[in-house]
């Protein structure tokens, strides 16, 4: 085992529901672990050893993101590939075959060839961004309560409340401000939060959610996506009977959040806006409506963030 190369190390890793397949160029090692915690850990441990350039894995929707965390705090320089990109390379290689093994090896030489950018992200940043956003969205809550309660308690005890509601103005004031020093931290979020606020109705407490809470979002397809958040409809069919379309799972925070900005969105902007009053116009009930437009508005975000490009919406001809 040679550990102090100069040779410049690749590490490939292909991400399944229960395995990690790692790939080690130029050395030839091949090896697989669980994909839990104990997995994760000794293929850390074994990955240091060779002191890798970069580390590659493909973003799946979330499969790969307890290895990226335990990358960014063992400082394993990582790296969270497009598959599209992966796939091209293959491409471009002839290469047709598909075993895990091999999907190791190709993403190990995508690394080599390509030299993609380091990731910079910041997982204790992260969650400590997720934190910031529930602890807001308790204090908006709170602050409802107590608005409403001053709507209808009496003068002698309205004086009461009117200072509770003072303190949760300045708490929420200050958690926003600590949420954008940390994205201001990070070039990263820097460039995530420009490209995800230049969308009318994503202001910066959405924008910190989708930072911190879907990382994986502008790395997975549009169905991917849509079922992080919980916005893909699920069908319940049964020979013929047609059950009703749901929605269910995902990740709750980012669809409040969300559901949220789109009550903002159906009134500043006009591409949802026009999709909002096109979907009432067909029968669809309002809740319904709604989250089609989320479903929507998740899928261009997706494809901003991919594309590195701003929120341009389309003409409308008259």
């Amino acid at each position: 085992m040679n550990m102090k190369t100069n040779q410049n190390i690749n590490v490939g890793v292909d991400a399944g529901k229960y395995q990690l397949d790692i790939y080690i160029r130029p050395l030839d090692i091949y090896f697989t672990v669980e994909n839990d915690e104990k997995g994760i850990k000794e293929a850390v441990k074994k990955i240091k050893k060779y002191k890798p350039n970069r580390i590659v894995i493909e973003a799946t929707g979330r499969l790969e993101m307890p290895f990226i965390i335990a990358c960014a705090e063992a400082n394993l320089p990582f790296t969270i590939a497009n598959p599209v990109h992966v796939k091209r390379f293959a491409g471009a290689l002839g290469q047709r075959a598909k075993t895990d093994k091999l999907d190791a090896q190709l993403i190990a030489h995508y690394s080599e060839a390509i030299q993609p950018k380091l990731s910079k992200l910041k997982p204790d940043t992260m969650q400590a961004m997720s934190d910031l956003v529930t602890r807001r969205n308790q204090l908006l809550n709170m602050q409802t309560m107590e608005k409403n309660r001053l709507q209808i308690m009496p003068k002698e005890l309205a004086m009461t409340i009117k200072p509770v509601l003072t303190l949760f103005k300045n708490q929420i004031v200050k958690i926003e401000d600590k949420i954008a020093k940390l994205i201001e931290s990070c070039p990263e979020y820097q460039a995530k939060n420009m490209i995800l606020q230049s969308m009318k109705g994503i202001g910066k407490i959405a924008a910190a959610s989708l930072i911190s809470n879907l990382p994986e979002l502008g790395y997975i397809n549009s169905k991917q996506a849509s079922a992080l958040i919980g916005v893909a409809p699920i069908n319940r069919d049964s020979g013929r009977y047609k059950g009703q379309r749901k929605i269910q799972g995902g990740r709750p925070q980012v669809r409040t959040v969300l559901y949220m900005a789109m009550m903002s969105a159906m009134q500043s902007n006009p591409v949802f806006k026009a999709t909002y009053q096109r979907l009432l116009a067909a029968g669809k009930p309002k809740k319904v409506a709604i989250i089609a437009c989320i479903r929507k508005m998740i899928v261009i975000l997706n494809s901003m963030l991919r594309d590195g490009v701003m929120w341009e919406a389309p003409k409308v001809i008259n």
